[in-house]
């Protein structure tokens, strides 16, 4: 089975050797998303968590949405956050955007650093 690399111009541009998402199968892997904007990737809401939080999960959507998925396709997440005090604000905007769920799968990790400096990262995994 051959995979299928998918990319979003609604989600900015990976800024490494790596893919926006990678489809295997029924099942499509979404690299970490950052809050940059797709237009020029540019950081959005600079020391802002709810902004940053906000433009990663329309980051995540744009992907899913390329690969023909949704965020009611979502089975598991990864949450890294510069600073775990802001977890209750990315959680409450997190959670709004899958409703009254199902929710997927998740952990939420605390790290030194993430890439730009920003405060939040999201990666997935959906299955159809």
């Amino acid at each position: 089975m051959a995979n299928t690399i998918i990319n979003s111009p609604e989600a900015p541009a990976p800024i490494g050797p790596y893919s926006q998402a990678v489809q295997a199968g029924n099942t499509i892997y979404v690299s970490g998303q950052i809050a940059l904007d797709a237009s020029g990737g540019q950081l959005i809401g600079e020391g802002d968590v709810q902004a940053q939080t906000h433009q990663v999960m329309r980051n995540v959507q744009a992907v899913l949405a390329a690969g023909g998925y949704t965020l009611q396709d979502v089975v598991k997440c990864s949450i890294f956050v510069k600073d775990l005090g802001h977890f209750g604000t990315i959680n409450e905007i997190y959670g709004s955007y899958f409703g009254q769920g199902p929710y997927p799968a998740r952990e939420t990790v605390e790290v030194a650093r993430l890439p730009k400096d920003v405060l939040v990262e999201i990666s997935c995994i959906a299955v159809k």
